[in-house]
């Protein structure tokens, strides 16, 4: 889910004349040594679960200014960019927009989305009581805002010279767009709605005060001119995908945090420093932040981006609590963490690394979770062991624990303790050996069979000779999931064991590809169970829906002639691993986000970057979706789904 541009295809061309994909390592040769990765699986231990289930209509490829559903579903167009959170009537007029009118309105770019119940008998502030809830018709929508585009935000740049001369008062608005968004909605006669002015209603943003908690809390490496204590931060960035918590709190994941930064790394004094800012692609040519908030530029506050790069977690239903960042999990490029609770037993989160080579990581806590007790179980994410994983051959796999003083992780190897290790969580993970994937996003477990799945997006970067048996192609364009097994079974599986199975659950592509090394691989599907709509490629984002079926959204299908979107299908029996085509975005946009609530009536999406395209801008947009109105930009914007006979969404 990070910032890209996309090739521009003509809407009238037809799919049969999309680009080749470029898998060129898969081949027999491959299949060989991936041939573990093909077994069935999570699949093998269930029925023919999934058979019945998905019968909606699937939509076919497409490429065009709109937005497309199943027959017998609408969405509700439930919050845009710049829509106002207080109870005020003003309309949103982009040329009136100010910072402090931004920190008041939903941000930009919304991405990962989660969807909390208020319970009809509790208060702000009582998380205890409205986590329990499984209200399905009011609760707070939580949501990320990945990052800011001035081109398409504002009049008078175009994408290159909004680089280096965005101005200070678009910085200002810039850093209040950016963050994290908790709004109440509830669903009315009319379709679900924002409560405006609701005491939940909330903007976290670039000025947001956060604790910093864990390991790495206090370190020098942490403290700035402003923090010296190296414990109080101010705002996220780069928020991408994210994940809920058992106790009624929220993940949020910092993400591409390195492009808000400006300066050249060769002019840090410090070598350690100097290496970590290059490796997160903090250049001089960079954003020009740095010359409006001086915190921003390396070399003011070289420590500054070490402060970022976290999982930041909030309590969505205190609105007065601080945010606090959780140095425990590591520092890199978070996709998410997604948490997998069990009571009398340690929690696990498992996360991605969203770059080409990075890692799948897990951590573990020290206590056990147990179930009803919130004071207890938010303490669990600050104390624990981080894991960095490695697929082997054959189709198995070990989590490295990345413990100061084990193994290489040494002051012979420059790691001072284990602050230095979660800062260079990236260099730890690699001197451990632990497996380079392709773009590790999403990692999600699935809570009807328990196993886990990682959406790997791609990686162009990979060469014929670099492949290994979980990444087996080079030059992955297209991407794959592969599926994580803990020993045990369905519902009780070990996801604390150090061990596990994995297998591909599906390779990106065309299926009917001419050459064998560009095919699209789906289990143990034949090609022709396949629709000539129900392949796709890069898996970006995942959820799952009550009966256990598998929900990815994608970016990246523009590259093969069609439009992201989401692919529904089921993870067990006959029909593992066969997609179904749900959701289509306009040109230029990803989806992201898939939630459900709790009922399963009500799929939640985030449509992002829409129009994101050469030469398109403010004053020049390929088009100006959802609203379609000449005086307003194209905005990003949450959509609510719903089936129209109220049943539930896919089935």
């Amino acid at each position: 889910m990070t910032s890209h541009k996309e090739e521009v295809i003509s809407k009238e061309q037809p799919a049969s004349l999309t680009r080749r994909t470029l898998f060129k390592a898969l081949g027999a040769a491959t299949a060989a040594t991936t041939g573990a990765s093909l077994l069935p699986g999570c699949g093998t231990e269930t029925n023919n679960r999934g058979s019945e289930n998905l019968s909606f209509k699937e939509i076919p490829h497409a490429l065009d200014f709109k937005h497309h559903l199943p027959e017998g579903y609408s969405a509700d167009l439930l919050l845009r960019w710049g829509d106002p959170l207080d109870a005020f009537a003003e309309a949103f007029t982009p040329d009136k927009l100010d910072a402090r009118e931004q920190s008041r309105r939903f941000g930009y770019n919304n991405d990962f989305i989660a969807f909390m119940p208020l319970a009809a008998d509790a208060a702000p502030g009582e998380g205890d009581k409205h986590s329990l809830s499984s209200n399905s018709e009011r609760g707070l929508l939580c949501v990320n805002h990945e990052y800011t585009q001035p081109h398409l935000m504002f009049a008078g740049y175009t994408e290159d010279s909004s680089v280096r001369g965005t101005s200070d008062a678009h910085i200002a608005i810039e850093q209040q767009a950016c963050g994290h968004s908790v709004v109440e909605i509830e669903l009315t006669a009319q379709g679900w709605q924002p409560v405006l002015g609701s005491p939940y209603n909330r903007r976290i943003t670039l000025t947001t005060a956060m604790d910093i908690v864990g390991a790495a809390a206090g370190d020098k490496r942490l403290q700035t001119s402003e923090d010296p204590s190296g414990t109080q931060v101010y705002g996220t960035v780069g928020n991408c995908a994210g994940g809920k918590t058992p106790w009624g709190t929220v993940l949020i994941a910092e993400e591409g945090f390195g492009g808000a930064f400006q300066g050249d790394p060769d002019n840090v004094a410090d070598e350690v420093e100097a290496r970590n800012h290059h490796g997160f692609g903090i250049e001089e040519g960079n954003r020009n932040w740095g010359d409006y908030d001086r915190r921003f530029d390396i070399t003011v506050e070289p420590n500054e981006p070490n402060r970022f790069g976290w999982m930041v977690e909030y309590d969505p239903y205190d609105p007065e609590s601080k945010p606090r960042k959780l140095t425990g999990l590591g520092r890199f490029e978070h996709e998410g963490f997604t948490v997998v609770s069990k009571p009398g037993e340690p929690i696990v989160a498992y996360g991605g690394d969203d770059d080409e080579h990075q890692f799948v990581y897990r951590f573990v806590s020290s206590d056990v979770y147990r179930a009803g007790e919130n004071t207890h179980n938010r303490k669990l994410l600050t104390d624990g062991t981080l894991y960095a994983g490695q697929f082997k051959e054959g189709g198995v796999g070990t989590w490295l624990p990345l413990v100061f003083g084990q193994g290489p992780l040494t002051p012979e190897n420059g790691f001072r303790n284990q602050a230095d290790v979660l800062i260079d969580c990236r260099r730890a993970a690699r001197l451990m050996g632990a497996t380079p994937m392709d773009r590790p996003e999403d990692v999600e477990t699935n809570p009807v069979n328990d196993c886990t799945y990682v959406m790997l997006t791609k990686n162009k970067k990979r060469k014929p000779g670099d492949e290994n048996p979980a990444n087996p192609r080079a030059r992955n364009t297209a991407g794959h999931v592969l599926e994580i097994v803990p020993p045990g079974r369905s519902g009780l599986r070990d996801h604390s064991s150090d061990t596990f199975q994995w297998n591909t659950f599906l390779l990106g592509g065309n299926p009917n590809a001419e050459d064998p090394a560009e095919r699209g691989a789906y289990g143990q599907q034949q090609a022709g169970n396949i629709s000539a709509h129900g392949w796709f490629a890069n898996p970006d984002n995942v959820a799952f829906d009550q009966r256990g079926n598998m929900w990815i959204a994608t970016d990246g299908c523009e590259d093969f002639g069609f439009h992201d979107g989401l692919w529904a299908m089921a993870t067990e029996g006959e029909l593992r691993a066969a997609p179904k085509h749900f959701f289509g975005c306009p040109v230029g946009a990803e989806i992201c986000g898939p939630e459900f609530t709790p009922d399963g009536k009500t799929l939640f999406v985030a449509v992002q970057h829409p129009a994101d395209a050469d030469n398109s801008t403010f004053d020049n947009p390929l088009h100006r979706w959802p609203d379609n109105d000449p005086k307003l930009p194209p905005r990003p914007s949450v959509l609510a789904i719903r089936r129209n006979d109220g049943g539930s969404v896919g089935s």
